[in-house]
């Protein structure tokens, strides 16, 4: 395992572009602050391996902002993110020497992890007879069809009581007439009489609702015991917040649930007794790790990433690369949102503070490694320096599968479940990130920091900024960019412990203010 050096805060003097205009005209937003994206300090084992100079940093200058404003990863200016301030202690883990140094950055309390560092099964859960009752919220997606296909493999184990799905109606109809829900909702209204046209010859026709009304309705079911949230952004938050309240675990696949909702969302679920199991490889890797902890045990936490299209290219390539290069995983074949946030790994960044929110990992206590092979789903290191690991090829269906029979394992056949073979493997290997080449895992980890509403416009800002690249709106390394201005102007408006009216807002906020900013007139990033 390579050396971790954790986050630093101190970054070098910043660079600015001396012929940057300076104009004062009126600007549609607030202006963000200077952006300079540099890297940390490196360690020895870092400068060994690394070809990477502060030469190749970079950084954005935009019309009409003033030389020496703060950046959102400045430490000296955390302190704006709230009313609260904390001290951190940052520390270089080197074997010949340690050095610890002391930053002033904000965080408020936070709310409870879903699982505090351990999970333990409580007993006379099970509450239903015969095959699990399930309702699926976004089945048409990625992680619905591949519920599905877990269910129809395992009718004795599991079956469908309510499906809802945005706009393909042709397959949801398909669903219904395999799986046979008592409801189903189809997201978009104007669509509702070609789904029951689609319906006719169903032998047995559900109770259909609409709208987003439809889609809350499913997620809180009376007969459904689990929820599979597959629906992508901020649009599956009130679902789950109503299968919450309605005392429905969660097999969770919604990110934003967690990193914007987080807390609002745990505090309701502990309230509820409600288990929010995760979906998503990295996560259930480590809810696999914990199962049987006894109470403290867990010392660390190791998110694994493949490190994406661009793992091996030269840092100073980054600023050619187009949106076919970014598209071309080495591992998965996945959509291209996912499969550019593995690029630029804001995907593990974000990884990073939903698990703080699931097992309650300090963000000192959570590293992130390159594993380009993909086997090792995640790690944990217990308090004795023991290492556990989850291993298997890279196939969502077994994540997904666990938070289904959670406590409970299910046989799976080698024909359409093939079982890893080691010997055959051969060789897996890691790395540490370089924090140049990937400048959202630093603002990951200051937004987590941050906490509160922060988080939220950190992942909608990013889901806006990729959209606006595969547009070729703006440019690869433009997308770190925009993301951190976008951070760097809510700090004087973040909320501690946001209500879900304010979570939506500024997930709606972070959207419009990142496109804003390469829609205004020479405010486009652009590269030193």
């Amino acid at each position: 395992m390579p050396s971790a050096s954790y986050l630093h805060t101190n970054f070098p003097p910043r660079l600015y572009n001396s012929s940057s205009p300076t104009s004062t005209s009126p600007l549609p937003l607030p202006p963000p602050s200077h952006l300079s994206l540099l890297p940390r300090p490196l360690s020895p084992a870092d400068q060994q391996g690394s070809t990477t100079t502060a030469a190749m940093a970079l950084k954005a200058s935009f019309p009409g902002e003033l030389a020496g404003a703060s950046s959102f990863l400045d430490s000296g200016t955390r302190a704006t993110f709230s009313r609260r301030k904390v001290d951190f202690t940052f520390q270089r883990r080197d074997k010949r020497a340690a050095s610890v140094r002391r930053t002033c950055c904000s965080m408020q309390q936070g709310p409870p992890p879903a699982w505090p560092g351990r999970a333990v099964a409580e007993p006379g859960r099970r509450t239903w007879d015969g095959p699990k009752p399930i309702s699926i919220v976004g089945s048409t997606g990625s992680i619905g069809t591949q519920t599905l296909d877990i269910v129809a493999e395992n009718p004795d184990k599991f079956r469908v009581v309510a499906l809802a799905a945005g706009s393909n109606v042709t397959l949801l109809a398909d669903q219904v007439k395999t799986f046979k829900p008592k409801l189903v909702a189809v997201r978009n209204e104007s669509l509702l009489n070609e789904l029951k046209e689609a319906l006719a010859d169903c032998d047995e026709m559900p109770e259909i609702i609409p709208g987003e009304q439809g889609v809350i309705e499913v997620a809180r079911h009376p007969d459904a015991v689990t929820v599979v949230t597959g629906i992508v952004g901020c649009a599956g938050l009130k679902p789950t917040v109503a299968a919450i309240e309605a005392g429905k675990d969660i097999a969770l696949a919604n990110k934003e649930t967690l990193i914007a909702g987080g807390p609002f969302v745990l505090p309701l679920a502990h309230k509820h007794n409600v288990k929010i199991l995760p979906a998503d490889s990295e996560h259930s890797a480590i809810f696999q790790c914990i199962q049987g902890l006894s109470e403290g045990s867990l010392r660390r936490v190791i998110l694994t990433a493949s490190g994406g299209a661009f793992r091996d290219l030269p840092v100073d390539k980054l600023k050619d690369v187009k949106v076919a290069d970014a598209l071309k995983h080495p591992n998965w074949s996945m959509g291209k949102k996912i499969t550019v946030d593995s690029a630029t790994l804001f995907n593990k960044g974000l990884e990073v503070i939903e698990a703080h929110y699931l097992f309650g990992a300090e963000y000192d206590d959570i590293e992130i490694v390159i594993h380009p092979q993909s086997i090792i789903h995640s790690m944990i290191e217990t308090q004795d320096s023991s290492v556990l690991a989850q291993l298997g090829w890279p196939d969502m269906r077994l994540p997904i599968l666990y938070t289904l029979s959670w406590p409970d394992r299910v046989y799976c056949s080698e024909v359409t479940w093939p079982r890893l073979d080691l010997c055959k493997l051969g060789s897996l290997t890691f790395k540490a990130p370089d924090h140049v080449k990937y400048p959202s895992v630093e603002l990951a980890y200051a937004a987590g920091r941050a906490g509160g509403t922060m988080t939220g416009v950190l992942s909608a800002a990013n889901e806006k900024a990729v959209e606006l690249f595969i547009d070729e709106k703006i440019s690869y390394l433009d997308i770190f960019k925009v993301v951190e201005l976008t951070c760097d102007a809510h700090r004087n408006e973040l909320v501690t412990s946001p209500s879900l009216e304010e979570i939506i807002h500024y997930d709606q906020w972070a959207r419009r203010y990142t496109a804003s900013l390469q829609a205004s007139s020479g405010r486009s990033p652009v590269l030193a």
